[in-house]
């Protein structure tokens, strides 16, 4: 039985249509998606993979966050707007992953803290803080608000931005957002949501590391 959120996915897609004057065929030739599924999935009949969403999200222009909560791909939160716990985020990735079988590789807070790592070298190089001068506001209208961890993405942008921090904490900033930036990192983007919750980790372990490196005022 189909869900009422792929329904509302179904929906969402007979509407942008229509505001775009599209059809199901045009749609197909701009997605390279058979034109039976498009219908089978506006219709309810078929759940969309995360591909699906994807695609749909970029011929269409609309934030790919819209499409994969109507398909009935929830983003973790607690109800305070805040990130669930960073262990219980990643027992909620591994058990994605695991159920989806979209991803073969072992998923631990090590790989992101490595891959923190390397881009915060990367940060001090020219062609790293150009990267995320050049592409971050880029890559924030193509995601769309995916959670309360854009809040803090954006405030550490402004800090890199305006170089507001010690060396080693702006290295770590830019670390976070150039994570964000590229899709592929230690899971790669397209794997919706699981693939913006190792962002949001990321960004969970920057901010950790930053309030570490704050003087002790007492």
């Amino acid at each position: 039985m189909v869900s009422q959120k792929i329904n509302n996915l179904g929906l969402i897609l007979k509407d942008l249509l229509q505001e775009r004057s599209l059809s199901m065929r045009k749609l197909s030739e701009l997605t390279a998606i058979n034109t039976a599924t498009i219908s089978r999935i506006i219709n309810g009949k078929r759940k969309a993979t995360p591909e699906h969403l994807q695609k749909f999200a970029d011929t269409l222009g609309v934030p790919i966050v819209d499409l994969f909560v109507a398909a009935g791909y929830p983003i973790e939160q607690k109800e305070d707007g805040q990130l669930s716990d960073i262990h219980a985020s990643v027992n909620s990735i591994k058990n994605f992953l695991k159920s989806a079988n979209l991803y073969d590789q072992q998923f631990t807070i090590e790989s992101v803290e490595q891959q923190l790592a390397n881009y915060e070298q990367y940060t001090q190089t020219t062609e790293g803080e150009k990267t995320i001068l050049n592409d971050f506001e880029v890559k924030l209208q193509k995601v769309g608000s995916i959670g309360p961890f854009i809040n803090h993405l954006k405030d550490m942008y402004e800090r890199f931005r305006l170089k507001n921090g010690t060396p080693v904490e702006l290295g770590l900033i830019g670390s976070a957002l150039i994570y964000f930036i590229l899709p592929v990192d230690v899971i790669p983007d397209y794997i919706f949501p699981i693939g913006y919750l190792d962002d949001a980790i990321a960004v969970q372990i920057v901010l950790s590391l930053l309030a570490k490196k704050e003087p002790d005022l007492t």
